[in-house]
């Protein structure tokens, strides 16, 4: 069964081409089903990354449905500026948090952001995030927080500080199964997840405050963990959701930043990623740039780059993951676990 993006309340009824990737009539015939599940997608990402994490979560989410009517609303947080065609895309097709009480939401995803202040808690968007947070506490059967938001929910939840490492886990890493739980039923014991993360939290702190690790990878520490608190919370460090090629653009920015003096830091090649030619030939163009900051390097790193096709080697286990993520919200909507609340 296909997903549905519920873009309708954004769109004019003459505009039908805009609903993607389904038709209106469709998507009422979806609401309509005593299966439709409707998940929500708070989408924080800068706008450099906003259409394609829409389209990350969007095909994964219709990939992992297998039978079960998913509709998918789009929302965004109040505080983050946009410009451009991102600021249009969401004026166009994206509701405000505010309206989060309007629609029943069996289920909830919100994505992370790039911090511009040293303490979370400062963000010009914590006071509506820790809003949603709270609403989804009560309100949905299942609330998935990504990477940055898993910090931010987890600081917001229970004072727990995530905290720098000394080099940036970057790459598809090895995940180890620590707990039998049915959100990694179908999994392999060991299954790849991308990641691309300069912060971490400690598995023990976790375990110390009531959450449960469900798979974590050698050196990169936490993967997965969950709490009960309502709803059940899953937080993932890294981003299952990823495209096959979403790691190469991110080396190829960062490379380019400090190419141009905008960081101080190189991007290391990217873990269980690249073949063993393309790693050898970034990371001797990585010796280039260290001992010299020249533009022009920039030119050869593209040219590497170029010629790849990554092969995308986590996507069934994200998959399998997210359709128990839904098959979850199912059961539990069918049992009327949950009260629902209006969000203020």
């Amino acid at each position: 069964m296909p997903l549905y993006v519920d873009r309708s309340r954004k769109v004019k009824d003459g505009d039908a081409s805009l609903i993607w990737p389904r038709r209106r009539a469709a998507l009422r015939l979806v609401e309509r089903s005593s299966r439709c599940v409707t998940i929500g997608l708070v989408n924080n990402m800068p706008d450099s990354a906003f259409r394609a994490t829409e389209r990350q979560f969007v095909s994964l989410l219709e990939g992992a449905s297998d039978g079960i009517p998913v509709r998918l609303v789009l929302y965004a947080l109040p505080g983050i500026r946009r410009e451009g065609a991102s600021l249009h895309h969401a004026e166009s097709f994206y509701s405000s948090v505010e309206t989060l009480g309007e629609t029943r939401l069996d289920g909830l995803i919100v994505t992370g952001r790039e911090p511009v202040t040293a303490d979370l808690r400062t963000e010009p968007y914590w006071e509506s995030f820790t809003r949603v947070l709270d609403w989804a506490r009560e309100s949905t059967y299942s609330t998935v927080w990504s990477c940055l938001a898993a910090h931010a929910a987890i600081l917001h939840m229970d004072g727990i500080e995530r905290r720098k490492s000394e080099h940036k886990h970057f790459g598809v890493l090895e995940c180890t199964r620590e707990q039998g739980h049915h959100l990694l039923t179908g999994t392999a014991p060991r299954f790849r997840v991308p990641h691309s993360r300069w912060n971490g939290v400690a598995g023990r702190e976790l375990v110390n405050r009531g959450y449960t690790v469900l798979a974590s990878s050698n050196g990169a520490g936490v993967d997965t963990f969950i709490k009960q608190d309502g709803s059940l919370f899953v937080f993932f460090q890294g981003h299952p959701e990823y495209e096959a090629d979403t790691l190469l653009r991110e080396y190829r920015r960062d490379a380019a930043r400090y190419l141009r003096g905008e960081s101080e830091n190189y991007p290391f090649v990217p873990v269980g990623y690249f073949n063993r030619a393309t790693e050898d030939a970034l990371s001797a163009l990585r010796e280039k740039a260290l001992n010299g900051r020249e533009e022009q390097l920039f030119e050869q790193v593209s040219a590497v780059l170029k010629k790849l096709e990554i092969e995308n080697t986590w996507r069934m286990t994200a998959a399998v993951i997210y359709r128990n993520w839904l098959k979850y919200i199912c059961s539990c909507k069918e049992a009327g676990r949950v009260k629902r609340v209006l969000f203020a």
